[in-house]
């Protein structure tokens, strides 16, 4: 009897290895389409108000032979320019610059020690309608130099022209949104981001001519006038449509 021979071949697998490709995401035609399909307008507000305070800077200047007459001078003529200024309920009332310094002068291309030269200063706020008598009254306790007045709004009246000037900024911002997209054809659907790009006030008028402020006669008082304070604010819309 024949006996059968069974052969057993190995099998080899053989694992091939490919590379991972990561393919990006890419969004339709549409999609692009409607992501593009957006407006940027930035509108402008502006709001003025009249300007009620005053903000003032004056002082006392000594000029002596020596610098401890010269600083005394200045202190005395300070203290009894401060004394009128507290009596008259300023606000905001605070020294801004004491100096002494030699007083030199030049002759042929030499120089020559005359003296020193003592200043103080000071700033406060008033009510406009009060600064023109009350710096003729600051000269009579002592004062001899104006340097500065500036003129601004209450602060309650800043704050609120400030949101009015951004309301109007925001209008001004839709309405021209809303003249580019009608004039193609489109219609606005949401707005997609709001940038506000301030409503800070500016710096107080400032005026800083004397000869402007000076006493006409005995019975007259200086005549001191404000303006108005602008105040404006940007508002920046992003609207799809």
């Amino acid at each position: 009897m024949k006996k059968s021979v069974f052969y057993y071949l190995p099998i080899v697998l053989t694992v091939l290895s490919y590379p991972i490709i990561n393919i990006p995401f890419i969004p339709s035609a549409m999609a692009q389409e409607q992501i593009m399909k957006t407006l940027t307008v930035t509108g402008e507000g502006t709001v003025r108000i009249p300007t009620t305070l005053t903000d003032v800077s004056l002082g006392v200047e000594i000029q002596g032979n020596t610098a401890t007459e010269v600083q005394n001078n200045v202190a005395q003529g300070t203290s009894s320019l401060v004394d009128f200024l507290r009596s008259r309920s300023v606000e905001r009332l605070q020294t801004t610059g004491v100096r002494l310094q030699p007083n030199y002068q030049y002759n042929n291309n030499q120089r020559r020690l005359i003296g020193y030269i003592g200043t103080n200063t000071v700033t406060f706020r008033v009510k406009t309608e009060e600064v023109g008598s009350l710096l003729d009254d600051a000269v009579k306790a002592g004062a001899t130099r104006i340097d500065r007045v500036g003129f601004t709004a209450e602060e309650t009246a800043i704050s609120e022209a400030q949101k009015e000037a951004l309301k109007l900024a925001t209008l001004d911002a839709q309405k021209q949104a809303e003249a580019v997209l009608s004039t193609l054809n489109f219609q606005s659907q949401e707005i997609i981001s709001i940038s506000i790009n301030g409503a800070n006030a500016p710096q107080p008028q400032i005026m800083r001519s004397p000869e402007t402020m000076r006493t006409t006669s005995a019975a007259d008082s200086t005549p001191v006038i404000g303006g108005e304070q602008t105040i404006r604010a940007m508002v920046t819309l992003q609207i799809s449509y």
